[in-house]
C-alpha cells in the first residue's frame, strides 16, 4: 500500500498571518494604527489579527490587498493555512494520547503483508493506521469495529485481539470493494455453487479466478486474506451494501477445511439476514452456525450418498478416491468429513488432502 501523503512535509510550528503583516508594516514603516486608518478597521481588530486572536476575513483580505500591495488570495491563504496548522498541531497533541492503542495493532505483520507503509515516527504510523481503517481516531474504531465482537465466538480472546481481527476484516473490505459484482441473485448463487463444488478438484490457479468470477456474477465478493497473528479466524461473512462478502483466511491450509469454510459462509448468505456478521474461529457453535454447517456438509457430500458409501467401504484410501470421483469432489474433502464424524481417525487418510500456501510463501 502506498500513500501519497507519506513524504509530505508537515511543520511542527505555526506562522501566523499577523507575523507576516508585521513584516510588511516594518518594511513600510507603518504602525498598526496607521494600517487601521488606511483600511477602515479599528486598532483593536488589527491588533487581534497581529496576535492571531482575530481571523482575516475575505473582506479584510481585499482591504489588505489595497493597503499592502499583495493580492487578497495571498492573505486568505495565509489565514487558511494558519487555521489548518493550528488544528493539525492540536490534533497531534491529542493523538499522542492514543499511542497505547497503536501497540495493539499488528503493524509489523500488516507492513509485511503490504497493507501498511512503515514509519519510524509513531504518530505518522498511527495516522497511517487510522487511514487504513478509514476513521478519524481510535474513538471511532470503538464504534465502528466493536460491533463485530458479537459475531466473534471466543469473546475473551476477542477482547485481547479485537484490533487484529478488525484489521483482517478491514483488509477484506478493501479487497471486496475492488471486486465488481452484479446485483445479488439468490437463485444464480445457488446454481453457481453447483459449478463451484466441482472446482474442489482443481488447483488454486484454476479455482480461485473461476470461484471469484462465478460468485461476483451472483453478487458475492470472495476475498482471500491471510490470517493475522492472534486472530484465530478461518472465515467471515457480511454484507457491504448490496454486496455479500465471503472472506477466507486459509488458516488450516488443507483443502477440506478451506472448502468447508467457503460453503459454510455461503450457507450464511443464503439462510441468514443481511444485517448479521459471522466470524468463524475454532468451532462453529450456535443454531445459525449449525444451519450453515449442515448446508456445507450436505452440499459437499449429500448424506444419502455418504450413507451408501459407508455401507460398502472397505476403509481403504482407494475406496475414498473412487467415491470422491463418483460424486465429483476432491478426495481430501471426503477424508475431512469422515474424520469430523469420527469414522476415520485424524491420523488416517491425510495423504489424500491437498495443502495450500500463499504465493508469497513459495520458495
Amino acid at each position: 500500500m502506498t500513500n501519497s501523503r507519506q513524504n509530505k512535509y508537515v511543520p511542527d510550528y505555526i506562522v501566523t498571518p499577523g507575523e507576516v503583516i508585521e513584516e510588511y508594516l516594518d518594511s513600510y514603516g507603518m504602525s498598526q494604527a496607521e494600517l487601521a486608518a488606511r483600511i477602515g478597521l479599528t486598532k483593536k481588530t488589527i491588533n487581534g489579527i497581529i496576535k492571531g486572536k482575530a481571523p482575516i476575513t475575505s473582506d479584510t483580505s481585499l482591504k489588505l490587498e489595497r493597503a499592502l500591495g499583495r493580492p487578497a488570495h495571498f492573505w486568505s491563504n495565509l489565514e487558511r493555512q494558519f487555521q489548518e496548522d493550528r488544528i493539525r498541531l492540536a490534533e497531534k497533541e491529542r493523538l499522542q494520547t492514543y499511542l497505547g492503542w497503536l501497540k495493539k495493532i499488528p503493524v509489523t505483520s500488516m507492513v509485511k503483508l503490504g497493507w501498511l507503509s512503515k514509519h519510524k515516527d509513531k504518530l505518522a504510523q498511527l495516522e497511517e493506521v487510522l487511514r487504513f481503517f478509514a476513521i478519524a481516531s481510535p474513538d471511532q474504531w470503538e464504534k465502528v469495529w466493536r460491533e463485530h465482537q458479537v459475531a466473534y465466538r471466543q469473546t475473551q480472546r476477542f477482547e485481547t485481539c479485537a484490533e487484529a481481527v478488525s484489521a483482517w476484516l478491514r483488509q477484506g473490505d478493501i479487497q471486496a470493494q475492488q471486486i465488481l459484482c452484479a446485483p445479488f441473485d439468490r437463485k444464480k448463487f445457488l446454481i453457481g455453487l453447483e459449478s463451484i463444488r466441482a472446482l474442489t478438484r482443481e488447483e488454486p490457479q484454476v479455482f480461485v479466478p473461476r470461484l471469484t468470477a462465478l460468485c461476483a456474477s451472483a453478487g458475492v465478493a470472495v476475498v482471500f486474506v491471510p490470517e493475522l497473528p492472534k486472530t484465530g479466524v478461518s472465515g467471515a461473512t457480511r454484507w457491504l451494501g448490496d454486496k455479500a462478502v465471503i472472506q477466507l483466511s486459509l488458516r488450516y491450509k488443507s483443502n477440506d477445511q478451506l472448502w468447508f469454510t467457503f460453503f459454510h459462509e455461503a450457507g450464511h448468505i443464503l439462510k441468514h439476514g443481511r444485517k448479521e456478521i459471522f466470524i468463524e474461529s475454532n468451532d462453529f457453535s450456535g443454531e445459525k452456525e449449525e444451519e450453515a454447517n449442515a448446508f456445507a456438509s450436505d452440499t459437499l457430500i449429500p448424506r444419502d450418498e455418504l450413507r451408501r458409501f459407508l455401507q460398502r467401504w472397505n476403509h481403504s484410501n482407494e475406496g475414498i478416491e473412487i467415491f470422491a470421483n463418483q460424486i465429483g469432489i476432491a478426495p481430501g474433502i471426503v477424508v475431512g468429513r469422515l474424520q469430523h464424524e469420527k469414522i476415520l481417525p485424524n491420523s488416517h487418510g491425510n495423504k489424500l488432502k491437498v495443502y495450500y500456501r500463499w504465493a508469497s510463501e513459495a520458495v
